[in-house]
């Protein structure tokens, strides 16, 4: 995102979440301060973060196989019990060259086969479209709530026009009840937005 749109583009997208993952976001930049006005819990590893209405716990930096942190860890607990959430950023892949993607995302399958958590929630982009068969290897064990209760394909990027869609909302232990995609200014991902119930 831009300096100068960053805030007000989180600003439009935040207002009625509970929860919100960013990912290459400036700590202390226009972004991170905006939300941190609007949620009363907060927590950012590297370029990552989650910001949250409900207290957050268990907080830790987790590395996804690129050799520094990338992602992490919460705890959220939230007034119907709680979740366990992960925001990720996994390293990019270009036509013919996705061995470090491919490898993170084996990463964050070890890390939710290894979750003893009931509900987990894993939010991020993830450089993998939909149909990316490197997806197989996380829907299941959990499922796409954009495919559960979106309309279309919910592309976000690029933001201007759309073609595929590499940012996600995975889940267990909840059901989407609605999924979809929000402008995010200044940004050049859309935004990917849900709700879950228990």
């Amino acid at each position: 995102m831009t300096n100068n749109a960053s805030g007000e583009a989180v600003r439009a997208i935040a207002k009625d979440l509970d929860l919100l993952a960013a990912q290459e976001l400036t700590r202390g930049g226009p972004a991170a301060k905006q939300l941190n006005k609007m949620f009363k819990h907060h927590y950012a590893v590297s370029t990552v973060g989650l910001w949250s209405r409900y207290p957050l716990s268990e907080t830790k930096p987790l590395d996804v196989g690129m050799g520094w942190p990338r992602a992490l860890r919460a705890v959220v607990t939230t007034p119907k019990g709680k979740v366990t959430v992960y925001v990720m950023h996994l390293a990019s892949a270009r036509p013919g060259h996705t061995t470090s993607r491919d490898v993170s995302l084996a990463r964050a399958r070890e890390l939710v086969d290894a979750d003893p958590s009931k509900r987990i929630l894993l939010l991020g982009d993830l450089n993998t479209a939909t149909t990316d068969r490197g997806m197989s290897g996380l829907t299941p064990p959990l499922t796409d709530a954009q495919s559960e209760a979106g309309d279309g394909f919910g592309f976000t990027w690029p933001a201007e026009f759309p073609i595929t869609r590499p940012d996600h909302i995975l889940h267990r232990g909840m059901t989407a009840t609605e999924a979809g995609v929000a402008p995010a200014t200044g940004s050049d991902h859309r935004a990917a937005i849900a709700s879950l119930r228990f």
